[in-house]
Formats: C-alpha cells, sequence, structure tokens
C-alpha cells in the first residue's frame, strides 16, 4: 500500500486527519475516534493493522519507514503509535534492523510527543529486544502473528492511560496559571498596601510623641496597641514581598561574620520585652565549639523572630523558649525550642508551605497569615541550607536550621 492510500484509509469519517500544531497536545474533537500511527514498511501488515483498528472504531494513519513515521507524529500527534521494528531507517542513522526503537526514543524525548503511548508488533521475539524496546521508552510490546483481541485491549488500555495522563497535564497547566495569577494580584495588593500603611505608622508615632498635643494614659496605651498591631501589619507584607523575591531568587544576601553566641544573645535581649509581658522565660545554650559563620544577619534574625513568635502566640499558657548553636560536621545547627503545644507529625512538611496553618487541640485559635515559616525556609534555603522540625503534638516544638559556614557564592553580595 503506497503513502496516499494509507491516508485515504486513515479516516472513517468525511473530517480530514487534523495536523496538530503548536506546543499544546490537542485531544481529538468530541465525537471525533482516537487517531493511531501504523509504521511498517510491509504493505500487508498494514493494511491489516487498518482493518483491526477501523473494526475498533479508531482513525488512522500509515507511515513507511523511520524517517515518515517521525514526521507523520510531529504533523498529526497521533493518540497512541503502533511501530514495526526493522523497518528503512533513511537517514535517522541507525540500523534498519533498529528503526522503530530509534523513532520510539525520538519521539518520547519531544516535549510535544512525549506522552504518546508507542506499542511495537514485530516479528523480533528475543529477549534482548524486548528490553530494547523498554529502553527506548516503549509501553507495549506484540510479537507477529499478533492476536486481534489481545491488540485490541492493549490499545484500549493505553489510551485510556493516556486520557487520564492528558486530563491530569491539564489539571496541572491550569492549576499553574490560577497560582500565577493569585501571587501576581497578592503583588499588586501588597505594594498598594504599604505605602498608606507607612503613613498611618507615622501619624500614630506622631501622636505618641505628643506632637499633637498631650495624651491620657488610657489614649497612650490605645494608640501603643494600634501601632504595634499595624508594625505587625506592616511586617506580614514584608514578609510576603521577600518570599516573592526569595521565590524568584532575586533577593541577593548581605553577608557579614557571625558569631552564633553574640547572634543569639542579641535576639533575646531585643525580645526581652515581649518574653515579660507573656509571661515567657528564654534562655541561650551555645556549645563551646559551635562555629563562626557567614549570613545575612537581618534576614537571619526575622527567621529566629518568625520562629518565637509562633511559639509565643499558639501556645495557650506560658511558653519556655530556649536557642542553642552548636557545631555541625556541616556548618553550624541552629535551633529554636519550646514548651508549647507541639506540631502533629502529620504537619511537619505542611507547615513550611505558604498559607499552611496547623489546628490541634492543644493550641488556641490565633490568626495567622501562614507565611512565616515558608519565609524562614526560603532564607534557610537561600543560605544553602536547610530547616525542619522536631515535634509531637502536646510536647513543644524543636525547629533547626542547619547552616553551611559560607554559602554558596552565587546566592550572596557583599563581603565576607
Amino acid at each position: 500500500m503506497d503513502s496516499e492510500r494509507g491516508l485515504h484509509r486513515s479516516t472513517l469519517t468525511p473530517a480530514p486527519v487534523v495536523s496538530r500544531a503548536g506546543g499544546s497536545d490537542a485531544r481529538p474533537a468530541d465525537g471525533e475516534s482516537a487517531l493511531i500511527l501504523v509504521a511498517d514498511d510491509v504493505p500487508a501488515n498494514v493494511e491489516l493493522l487498518f482493518d483491526q483498528l477501523h473494526a475498533l472504531g479508531y482513525r488512522t494513519v500509515a507511515a513507511q519507514d523511520g524517517p515518515s513515521a517521525l514526521a507523520t507524529a510531529f504533523r498529526h500527534r497521533p493518540d497512541l503509535c503502533i511501530l514495526d521494528v526493522s523497518m528503512p531507517s533513511g537517514d535517522l542513522g541507525c540500523e534498519d534492523r533498529a528503526t522503530g526503537f530509534e523513532v520510539c526514543r525520538r519521539i518520547k524525548r519531544d516535549p510535544r510527543t512525549a506522552r504518546i503511548p508507542v506499542v511495537f508488533v514485530t516479528a523480533l521475539n528475543d529477549t534482548t529486544d524486548r528490553v530494547r524496546a523498554i529502553e527506548a521508552g516503549g509501553d507495549d510490546f506484540l510479537t507477529k502473528p499478533h492476536n486481534r483481541l489481545v491488540l485490541g485491549a492493549r490499545v484500549r488500555s493505553l489510551l485510556k492511560l493516556k486520557a487520564a495522563t492528558d486530563a491530569l497535564e491539564e489539571s496541572f497547566r491550569k492549576l499553574r496559571e490560577l497560582e500565577k495569577v493569585r501571587d501576581d494580584l497578592m503583588k499588586m495588593i501588597v505594594h498598594d498596601l504599604k505605602t498608606p500603611l507607612t503613613s498611618v505608622l507615622a501619624t500614630l508615632e506622631l501622636l505618641l510623641d505628643g506632637d499633637f498635643g498631650s495624651l491620657s494614659v488610657t489614649q497612650q496605651q490605645v494608640i501603643s496597641d494600634a501601632e504595634g498591631k499595624a508594625e505587625d501589619l506592616l511586617r506580614l507584607i514584608e514578609d510576603l514581598l521577600e518570599i516573592a523575591k526569595l521565590e524568584e531568587t532575586t533577593l541577593p544576601l548581605t553577608l557579614e561574620p557571625i558569631v552564633p553566641g553574640a547572634l543569639l544573645n542579641e535576639v533575646v535581649h531585643e525580645w526581652g520585652v515581649r518574653f515579660q509581658q507573656e509571661g515567657a522565660h528564654a534562655a541561650v545554650d551555645v556549645a563551646d565549639d559551635a562555629p563562626a559563620f557567614h549570613a545575612d544577619r537581618a534576614l537571619l534574625k526575622r527567621v529566629f523572630a518568625n520562629l518565637i513568635q509562633n511559639a509565643l502566640t499558639h501556645s495557650a499558657h506560658a511558653v519556655g523558649i530556649r536557642l542553642s548553636a552548636r557545631r555541625d560536621p556541616a556548618g553550624v545547627l541552629l535551633t529554636v525550642a519550646d514548651t508549647g503545644p507541639g506540631i502533629p507529625p502529620e504537619y511537619h512538611e505542611l507547615i513550611f508551605r505558604k498559607f499552611e496553618q496547623v489546628r490541634t487541640r492543644h493550641a488556641p485559635r490565633v490568626r495567622s497569615s501562614g507565611l512565616g515559616l515558608a519565609f524562614c525556609r526560603l532564607v534557610v534555603e537561600r543560605h544553602g541550607g536547610r530547616i525542619w522540625v522536631q515535634s509531637s503534638e502536646g510536647a513543644g516544638s524543636a525547629f533547626h536550621m542547619l547552616l553551611p559556614l559560607e554559602p554558596p557564592a552565587a546566592d550572596s553580595r557583599g563581603a565576607a
């Protein structure tokens, strides 16, 4: 059978085979059957497969050698390919006895056709040939003369699998688009919020300083509380902006030498008033061999601030907090441990994702953005380290940060 005859037999309906151009994987139109490419250099074999596939309700298109099989696959994007192994190789640069394997490899290597199932129908029946078919990316292997019922069952199964995979890929693509829209909207809103909030904070500060007249004690307390909430909101906005920068790997690190003991004591001192207000107890434990390291001090202090904030706000009672540092073969291990309600094991990975929150029976219900730990993870990873939690519900939590002594050079700037 020549090429024109194969294409004439390729449809069960008057509609022509549609060329599937573009980057997306086209699906058959509603009511249109799947298109199957049959590549074999023996016209009688093509005729037989055409008859069997037409009887099952499928459309077909033919190819007689390796180059035409590839060209047809890229042009028509069939839903399934049936390949003979031994065909003229043309300019594919392989032996004729292995043409089908090379065609399969190229189909699977190209993103446009990578998910198209490939079935080898060949007279070759050696174990080595089956292994080569698997290595080439083939999805099934039938030996000539093949059984018509087996062929039909294999084709139906692979087409169902491809349809499910295509649907999953399309859903994932739409999800990524929605996530991008959400992130872009979030960035726009955050940028628009920061300027008026800064003005609000400036006004509150002027009020507290008495620039608009003296205030009573009650007025000072109310305005001070409002200023504190506004500062919390500003920190949230800054977290959102910097998370976006960290995710896009555009936020450089300003590195400086850091002594663990000095850093942890500085953090505890800055949180001293808050610890007194919450009735919390903080302790610093630095091992004698804890090494100095290089990091972005401002970002690292915000990581500690987020971890301490979580410990204070998610506990219904006064909490104990311990900040520690020790040497590790990979660098320095920094830990923030608390005696709070703890975190169930099933949440240990979830809590480091954006907008994720944990609800337990031991912890009070608090308003949280779900961004603090996501920010911590991104900052630590930006330094070339990793962060994880050890915890169980009702038994406190320990957040560990393992940082290298020198962050990757590509992720930093400034003098060490």
